[in-house]
């Protein structure tokens, strides 16, 4: 009950940027005209990846759709720790009876159903209607789509909370979020697609938890990915979670252990 009401405390909070929602929309819609445009004129009648024109637009506005639901460029709760780390607040979070890792993940998961209700199908209704992009074949493709984007959004999540924590050892985030955030937006397919990328480069972006953010779900809404491929693509997904979170609690110890040594 407590992560649930956390969840819902953090969706009414960025429910409430109102201006910037709208402002968001507009944006996303904008660039995805212009990428739209622009891969069409790329793909033309061709293939490329197993990829068609219809797909490349498609894929464009699900990048749109998930780029702020899954905090590609960073951002969300995980700031808000990187801060408090800053501050020395982060203290006070230490000694609350509740794991820091699970509070912040929930406030994380209220963030991203704001975006994807809001700035997620706004962009996607417009591209609908201006590109008549592709829906998902059939509810089981809809539902493993959803799947892989609840556990897109908790592998970004662990990602930025390890680097919202090298602000115990730097005071500052900010050169480590800029990377991170470089590497999630050429390794997850937002600036091309993965499947055009040249081998052993497109392997080795598929076997990185970058992947997570849009290929793996994009891959899922197109249908390039069926049956086991689908089930093998949300293991994956699964399995760095558990990986990364892994690491989360390792480097949260170690930290923890910091700020009591410096405190003592």
């Amino acid at each position: 009950m407590l992560y649930a009401a956390v969840v819902a405390r953090s969706f009414r909070r960025f429910s409430t940027y109102r201006a910037a929602t709208l402002t968001g929309i507009f944006t996303n819609s904008v660039f995805g005209v212009i990428f739209s445009y622009a891969y069409l004129a790329l793909w033309g009648h061709q293939q490329h990846g197993g990829y068609d024109a219809g797909d490349a637009v498609t894929y464009v506005w699900i990048g749109q759709a998930l780029l702020m639901t899954v905090a590609l460029w960073g951002g969300g709760t995980t700031d808000d720790l990187a801060e408090r780390i800053r501050t020395g607040d982060v203290a006070i979070d230490l000694y609350r009876p509740v794991g820091l890792i699970g509070w912040y993940l929930a406030g994380d998961l209220g963030r991203a159903a704001y975006h994807f209700l809001a700035r997620g199908l706004g962009p996607t209704v417009l591209g609908v209607l201006l590109f008549q992009i592709a829906l998902p074949d059939g509810p089981v493709a809809g539902v493993a789509f959803l799947v892989s984007l609840v556990l897109a959004v908790v592998t970004s999540f662990a990602i930025r909370f390890l680097v919202a924590c090298t602000a115990f050892w730097l005071l500052d985030q900010t050169g480590v979020r800029t990377l991170a955030g470089v590497l999630a937006i050429f390794l997850s397919g937002m600036v091309l697609p993965l499947v055009i990328f040249p081998e052993p480069l497109r392997s080795i972006a598929y076997a990185l938890p970058f992947a997570s953010y849009l290929q793996t779900p994009a891959d899922i809404w197109l249908g390039h990915r069926t049956g086991t491929a689908v089930l093998g693509g949300l293991a994956l997904q699964g399995l760095w979670i558990v990986v990364l979170m892994a690491v989360c609690h390792v480097v949260l110890g170690a930290a923890t252990r910091k700020v009591v040594v410096q405190g003592g």
